[in-house]
């Protein structure tokens, strides 16, 4: 795979980005502007699909269910995600350039993570759905002649994918895979953020020959635009949504009249817990990337971060010195962390940097945003940033911030942190660090969270079910939970 280089064109430059909707690239009807988050720079157009462009594609996908998609085998659909892999990869370049665009976030984890994790989950859940298991029973009748009872696996139907900006290639191909892998058709939403992998996985669809209307997709923003006629659309099935809490709990809303099936990961405030035992400097790195990981824009990030006393204070120092290290900067720069996806978002989290100030904290690091003397300065970088000294009632220890920041306290006892840990709305993942085996599987265990990890931070097997609870969502993802949502099963009973 070739990467890319600071003077590899971006796919989309001085172009509007299409939808594509049942096999046909429309740029009808109104635009919005694409940003770069790194200098501000306008990127390019992209289409905005309103209520009558998300019907055209609702409605393609209906169809595509009653062509040649809905008529192949499993073999065959799977042999076409397959080739879809093989497409990104010959792509890669183009897909790292396109998401490095639209998020500023470093080469080092386009290249590593988002891009080659999207070409994997369409290989991952194309093996999982030809090694999926059916059911029979034998049924006594009282004639005594018997039955056959066995499950069949069917299409959901037309699935509405609706993606976030943090990863959004990822977690797109995420949905999308399993979704396809089990004979249903999609209707995709990236977010307006982050429209240009989703424009590129499109144009890859077309180019490795899946039926059109089988894969859609419609750019746009989510309140009276595009998100909101696709999630009322009556001729949608399903809803597979990762984001905000308060737009999962808008969605569910919008498609409570036509009872559709939902599938949410959504926000979290997630603790990270370090005993005494643990080991230090390896709890250390782990609360690093726990922490700072894609500028902090990460579902799975930990924002509460609680220490055992007799290592707090050594800790939260080495933390300080090791976020004040980490340097800022654009995709090709070398740097540690880039910045935030745009400005609206980093006035945010600059808001509740101040509130941490009026409620008490103190910034041990960062607080504010760099000045780099240079076009960067009309970007979305902020400042990696430690606080310390809140109550557990403060709003900035209480409410998902979505940023490079943490709140670190003392803890004296297990059970007190257990409590502290689960008192929260939310519920998405823990991490534990210990070296005492015991405490490991105890404390992880009464984490009330969809994951939690013991002496590691986002080591994650596709297979394993993946999700949150409370606030945090509804359902699971990955391996055979991703097929259960996207499948309808049915039983059929022959009397023998």
């Amino acid at each position: 795979m070739r990467s890319p280089t600071a003077s590899d064109p971006y796919p989309f430059a001085n172009q509007q980005q299409p939808c594509l909707i049942g096999g046909e690239f429309l740029t009808h009807g109104k635009a919005f502007t694409n940003i770069n988050p790194v200098n501000g720079a306008v990127l390019g157009t992209v289409t905005e699909a309103d209520a009558a462009l998300v019907d055209r594609a609702v409605q393609a996908a209906r169809a595509a269910l009653r062509g040649p998609w809905g008529r192949m085998s499993a073999a065959e659909r799977c042999a076409l995600l397959r080739k879809v892999a093989d497409r990104i990869e010959a792509r890669f370049a183009e897909f790292v350039s396109a998401e490095i665009a639209d998020t500023g976030k470093t080469l080092k984890q386009a290249s590593s993570l988002d891009i080659p994790r999207g070409a994997a989950n369409f290989r991952a859940y194309a093996d999982l759905a030809l090694a999926r298991p059916s059911e029979c029973f034998e049924t006594a009748t009282p004639d005594g002649r018997g039955a056959l009872n066995y499950s069949v696996h069917k299409p959901v139907g037309v699935v509405a994918v609706i993606a976030p900006w943090n990863l959004p290639f990822l977690l797109l191909t995420w949905k999308v895979a399993p979704a396809l892998a089990c004979g249903n058709t999609v209707v995709a939403k990236p977010s307006e953020e982050t429209p240009s992998s989703a424009t590129l996985l499109a144009q890859v669809m077309q180019e490795v020959g899946v039926p059109p209307g089988v894969f859609n997709l419609v750019h746009g923003f989510g309140p009276d635009s595009t998100g909101a006629a696709l999630t009322a659309h009556p001729g949608v099935n399903a809803i597979a949504f990762t984001g905000e809490s308060a737009t999962g709990s808008a969605i569910m809303k919008s498609a409570a009249p036509c009872v559709k099936a939902l599938s949410f990961e959504l926000g979290g405030k997630n603790a990270a817990i370090v005993f005494a035992d643990a080991d230090f400097d390896a709890a250390l790195a782990g609360t690093m990337r726990s922490v700072f990981a894609n500028t902090g824009q990460v579902c799975l990030c930990s924002e509460r971060v609680y220490v055992e006393r007799p290592v707090y204070a050594r800790f939260v120092e080495a933390l300080a010195q090791g976020a004040r290290r980490l340097t800022l900067g654009g995709p090709f720069e070398g740097a540690d962390m880039g910045p935030l996806i745009s400005r609206g978002h980093r006035d945010k989290v600059l808001s509740y940097y101040r509130l941490a100030r009026e409620e008490g904290a103190t910034v041990v690091c960062g607080g504010g945003a760099p000045s780099f003397g240079d076009e960067r300065d009309q970007g979305a970088f902020i400042e990696p940033t430690i606080l310390t000294g809140l109550p557990e009632s403060a709003r900035c220890v209480r409410e998902e911030i979505f940023g490079p920041v943490c709140h670190v306290a003392p803890f004296d006892a297990e059970e007190e942190v257990v409590r502290m840990a689960n008192d929260t709305r939310y519920g998405l993942a823990a991490a534990v660090w210990t070296s005492n085996l015991q405490r490991a599987h105890r404390v992880a265990r009464q984490m009330e969270v969809g994951i939690a990890w013991v002496n590691d931070w986002f080591l994650r097997d596709l297979r394993t079910p993946f999700g949150g609870v409370k606030l945090s969502g509804i359902g699971r993802e990955g391996g055979a939970h991703s097929l259960a949502f996207f499948s309808e099963p049915m039983n059929i009973c022959v009397k023998l």
